[in-house]
């Protein structure tokens, strides 16, 4: 089949990946029981096997991780004995969706507004099932390497279940080349494979400074505030410039690949032209080689309903993220021990890890990742660039760790006007057609180099 034989293939087979793109992020996968059904995550994991057994995945089942949640795992043997092997990944459970009020249209409701698919999931993660889907029924029998499948139900939530799951299950998921699919491009049309992902620590620092609330007139002044005293602590993670300031982490560390360019970073984060984007570094760097503390959360009393009082006790959310080189252990103790030495007047603080992942480099040597390269310029029609990636996967480490023999190859439908992980998310559709051909030419390539 020739690569214009898959690209009109693809292309006829849009409507369905719309179709099918409504139907998944209809389904209210969010895994968090405390804001959704739990059934939600259920049927989202049943569309998805059902989905692929219709692709010839006979095997494919539902397997249960330690934290609870299902994981899509099954296997398509090629017709070519000899065959390499190449494992499928992606997640069908999303973030929730957050403030209803800010979106524009349903967030569990496809809808198309200027030409892209609008809705929670319609790129992280499910765009990329959809694309996978796609790519294979392009191939249709014609699938000249053996294939492995997994779709988690729980990476958005961080707690881990796939990640202990494969070290128990090596051989249901070895492979030669693994395809993770939930990273993206560095905009539209742009091709991209990510070879840096940072890794991250999550922790709650509860800062105590007084047995109850104490009157401010009577009191305040020579009394220690813990909500003053939370403001100062935080306020020593950066410095005038942006850098984060954690003692012990490398903040000299450059980008070496393809640059953000800070204009386009600006348009895509929202920043005008009035305000300063943080940090000694450039953009990449910033993004992909140093540590970014950023505060994610802060309790205290709210302005209303707030009286004048001393507060007692604060607490703040924090999310630390490290680029490869740094290990999760040594951030977590640098950060820990650095809230604790920055805490004023000698209140009590006390830091909680709530999780950590390792940071990831990919290597970007082998015969997959020239394939892929190779079916990507195909597709898009221009050189590939290599990326960083400011988030986190930590399953990118546990995957490399049990298969050191198997190339990572970070790839997908996500792009920065996709807005994952905030209101309005959405999809290009032709990110899905263009990345569904370059994964079919990238399976048959493969196939050719790999024999």
């Amino acid at each position: 089949m020739t690569a214009e034989d898959v690209r009109a293939r693809v292309r006829a087979l849009m409507p369905q990946a719309r179709s099918e793109l409504a139907e998944l992020v209809g389904i209210r996968s969010v895994a968090d029981p405390r804001q959704f059904p739990p059934e939600e995550c259920a049927r989202a994991a049943r569309w998805v096997l059902d989905a692929f057994a219709g692709l010839g995945f006979e095997d494919v089942a539902l397997h249960e991780t330690p934290d609870g949640s299902r994981a899509v795992v099954g296997s398509r043997p090629a017709a070519v004995p000899g065959a390499p092997t190449v494992l499928l990944y992606a997640h069908y459970d999303v973030q929730p969706p957050l403030d209803d009020a800010a979106w524009r249209t349903p967030p569990f409701e496809l809808t198309e507004v200027d030409g892209r698919w609008y809705g929670r999931g319609a790129a992280d993660c499910k765009g990329n099932v959809v694309m996978l889907l796609t790519a294979l029924r392009a191939l249709g029998d014609d699938v000249p390497v053996n294939l492995r499948l997994v779709v988690e139900g729980s990476e958005e939530q961080g707690t881990g279940g796939l990640e202990q799951f494969v070290p128990g299950h090596a051989d249901l998921l070895r492979a030669d080349a693994i395809l993770v699919c939930d990273t993206g491009n560095a905009a539209v049309g742009e091709p991209a494979v990510t070879v840096s992902l940072r890794g991250m620590v999550n922790v709650v620092v509860d800062v105590v400074a007084l047995p109850s609330e104490l009157h401010s007139g009577m009191f305040g002044g020579p009394a220690p505030d813990a909500l003053a005293a939370l403001v100062s602590v935080l306020a020593s993670l950066r410095d005038d410039k942006g850098d984060t300031t954690v003692v012990g982490l490398d903040r000299s560390q450059t980008w070496t690949g393809a640059p953000y360019d800070p204009e386009a970073f600006r348009r895509d984060a929202g920043v005008t032209p009035e305000e300063s984007l943080l940090g000694s570094g450039t953009v990449s760097d910033m993004l992909w080689a140093r540590p970014a503390l950023t505060v994610l959360g802060v309790d205290c009393p709210p302005v209303v309903g707030s009286s004048a009082a001393i507060v007692p006790r604060a607490s703040a959310r924090l999310n630390l993220r490290i680029p490869p080189g740094t290990h999760p252990d040594e951030a977590e103790t640098a950060l820990t021990d650095h809230l604790r030495r920055a805490a004023p007047w000698g209140v009590e603080v006390a830091v909680r890890t709530e999780s950590k992942g390792a940071p990831f480099r990919a290597g970007t040597d082998g015969p997959a990742h020239a394939a892929v390269a190779a079916a990507m310029k195909e597709a898009y029609g221009r050189d590939v660039v290599r990326l960083g990636q400011g988030g986190s996967i930590p399953l990118c480490t546990v995957f490399a760790e049990t298969y050191p023999d198997a190339e990572l190859i970070l790839m997908g439908v996500e792009e920065p006007l996709a807005l994952i992980h905030a209101p309005n998310e959405s999809v290009d559709p032709r990110e899905i057609e263009r990345l569904a051909t370059a994964t079919a030419l990238f399976l048959q390539r493969y196939a050719g180099v790999r024999r």
